[in-house]
């Protein structure tokens, strides 16, 4: 490449309303946005930091500012940096800047079938039952419901969901908010409400426990797997992987982990952490293949980008290229 130039900065989004879940509330998305330059074509990549994993805004922006005069080309990237949000940044910058460059598809650089429509689940904060219930009821045109729990009183909160919309398919996310004595009792309610799946009922290095309990419901791993490294000792544990292009280390490291997932027989859920319509659209191209996708973040600002992805009745579409891709 030519003159390459990477370029980082931080933005805030706000959202609707708080955004709340076991280990806090939030009110906007603070993301990290990356630019990669070659002459006169630009690639576009955004990540949000995890504070779960000991990540900030400004250790991210550290990260790609200290990195940047080393990379010359994608392929330097899973050199030089760790999965994580600047990792993921970085590496979609990188798939925009390609198809910007070669006018081809990033799903067709990736051999990869280009990504069509699908449903994806909305998520409910963790709050009362009463005022769960309401929300529900409230996005009655959403097919797909996800259900923030906080470990005492979700198993009213389930119920008081289910009661509310019989028509749902519900998704529960506990967060790493259950304890291992919590856990079959809370498995028997999910199984009586007709739940789909558990995102990470226990704490990520609880994960033994899970061994010794039915699963009544499928057991979906999320802050315990990053990268399809995980998935050996997550093996026989869990049911399914939740697969965030800001854990796995952006779009290459997330292909790899759902055919590694796929080919061990697990189920997959593409997820998301909440922010803009650019950090969803590369996750979109993982998305067809999924057993359940969670890409609700554009649903949950108050506003969202130029040309964002377009979502309607709980159903969201490609996004478009000048978007990204």
């Amino acid at each position: 490449m030519s003159s390459l130039a990477i370029e980082v900065r931080s933005e805030v989004w706000p959202l609707k309303e708080a955004f709340t879940i076991s280990r806090g509330a939030k009110t906007s998305a603070h993301v990290v946005v990356a630019t990669v330059r070659d002459g006169q074509v630009s690639g576009r990549g955004e990540a949000v930091p995890y504070a779960r994993y000991g990540e900030t805004v400004e250790s991210v922006l550290a990260q790609i500012n200290d990195a940047a005069s080393s990379i010359k080309a994608h392929a330097d990237l899973a050199r030089i940096l760790k999965p994580g949000a600047a990792l993921n940044a970085l590496d979609c910058a990188f798939w925009d800047l390609e198809a910007k460059r070669t006018g081809r598809t990033v799903a067709a650089l990736a051999d990869l079938p280009e990504p069509e429509a699908v449903d994806t689940a909305y998520t409910i904060s963790l709050d009362t039952p009463e005022t769960m219930a309401a929300k529900a009821v409230a996005a009655l045109s959403l097919p797909i419901l996800k259900l923030k729990l906080g470990g005492a009183g979700d198993a009213d909160r389930m119920r008081a969901v289910r009661t509310a919309r019989l028509d749902a398919r519900l998704l529960v996310d506990a967060n790493e908010a259950w304890s291992p004595e919590l856990l079959p009792g809370l498995l028997a309610v999910a199984a009586e409400c007709n739940v789909e799946v558990i995102e990470q009922p226990l704490p990520a290095g609880a994960d033994e426990a899970l061994a010794s309990v039915t699963h009544l419901v499928p057991i979906c791993a999320d802050e315990s797997v990053h990268t399809a490294a995980d998935l050996a000792r997550l093996n026989g544990l869990y049911d399914a992987v939740n697969i965030k292009l800001d854990k796995a280390g952006g779009l290459t490291g997330a292909i790899a982990l759902e055919k590694a997932a796929q080919e061990l027989g697990l189920k997959v859920m593409i997820g998301s952490m909440v922010a803009t319509s650019l950090a969803v659209a590369p996750a979109m191209l993982l998305a067809r293949n999924a057993d359940w996708v969670d890409l609700d973040g554009p649903l949950l600002l108050a506003r969202d980008r130029d040309t964002p992805i377009h979502i309607e009745n709980g159903r969201i579409a490609p996004p478009d290229r000048a978007l990204w891709g």
